[in-house]
């Protein structure tokens, strides 16, 4: 597990965005684990430009992410609405 992501942390988001800090098996918690994942590598590739590992763990929490919304938003789409307005992806 990567430093910057703590045991304390990550079941903060999964008590938030889950419902408990044991339910990490739910879509919401899990998009909020890799939004709080990309964003602390987009940080750390402003600093690294020429980490190309990084920058490619970065776009594969990205295309995850995609596809776990994508599902999200076939299932429920109010619940897809108040999440990513929730986590400030869309712009």
């Amino acid at each position: 597990m990567a430093e910057y992501l703590t045991k304390e942390k990550k079941e903060e988001i999964f008590t938030q965005y889950g419902g408990s800090a044991k339910n990490t098996g739910s879509v919401e918690g899990q998009v909020a684990l890799f939004n709080f994942r990309i964003n602390e590598l987009s940080q750390h590739l402003r600093e690294n430009k020429k980490d190309h590992s990084c920058r490619r763990a970065l776009l594969t929490l990205v295309g995850k992410r995609k596809r776990l919304l994508k599902y999200i938003a076939s299932k429920d789409i109010q619940k897809y609405r108040s999440l990513i307005e929730e986590l400030g992806i869309r712009k």
